[in-house]
């Protein structure tokens, strides 16, 4: 099974939750695995695909360093568009699909995390949420509490239904939690709205990290 992860907007907390989902899985014995989509601003192994195997407590795995878990790594720190430009490299989105079925194979769940939202361009006329409607993958839609929060998530989620993405999971990641009125607000308002517009999506609400500790969460996958 292979799930998608994104995000509201850049910095929603997509690279921690998705890191944290698959130590989840794996401590009930699933066995889990993360893919990137596309990564950029940086070189060699994933730094996002770094990120999940530390909340996750393994070490890179021969996945990550032949880079099936991530194909395309490019240096310059923008949308995928842009970054392969500059790096001169044509985006095979067949590539990633090979990828994803190389893991899904070794895997029971992979989770597969986008780069910043629905609408980043991954070509000039083609965007990440092409990608997930094409493949019908189950979307996980990662929402943090900063403002802005509630128009950036309550847009995402009506482009998801006009689209036909399934939203499998609504996952309110608290951080960075600057105002208690302001997160504790969002989360009724988030609550309220899946409630009466996507009844079958599941929230899942996932505390701030403290002192480099990462919480627990409990996801039904």
């Amino acid at each position: 099974m292979i799930y998608f992860v994104s995000g509201i907007d850049t910095d929603a907390g997509k690279s921690v939750v998705t890191g944290l989902i698959a130590r989840s899985l794996r401590a009930r014995g699933i066995n889990a695995i993360t893919q990137k989509f596309i990564q950029t601003g940086c070189v060699g192994i994933s730094e996002d695909i770094l990120k999940h195997r530390e909340i996750m407590g393994i070490p890179p795995q021969e996945v990550d360093k032949d880079g099936t878990t991530c194909p395309y790594v490019m240096t310059y720190p923008s949308s995928p568009h842009l970054a392969a430009e500059i790096d001169k490299v044509n985006i095979d989105l067949r590539r990633i699909e090979e990828c994803s079925k190389k893991l899904e194979s070794l895997y029971d769940v992979v989770l597969l995390e986008g780069a910043g939202g629905l609408y980043v361009p991954v070509t000039r006329s083609y965007f990440t949420i092409d990608y997930i409607r094409e493949h019908r993958y189950p979307l996980i839609l990662v929402a943090s509490s900063k403002l802005g929060s509630i128009n950036h998530a309550l847009m995402s989620l009506e482009v998801c239904r006009r689209q036909g993405v399934r939203v499998a999971y609504f996952v309110y990641n608290r951080f960075p939690n600057d105002s208690e009125w302001i997160t504790n607000d969002s989360i009724t308002i988030f609550r309220q709205y899946l409630g009466e517009h996507f009844p079958e999506t599941r929230l899942l609400d996932v505390p701030v990290v403290k002192n480099g500790v990462y919480p627990d969460v409990r996801i039904e996958i």
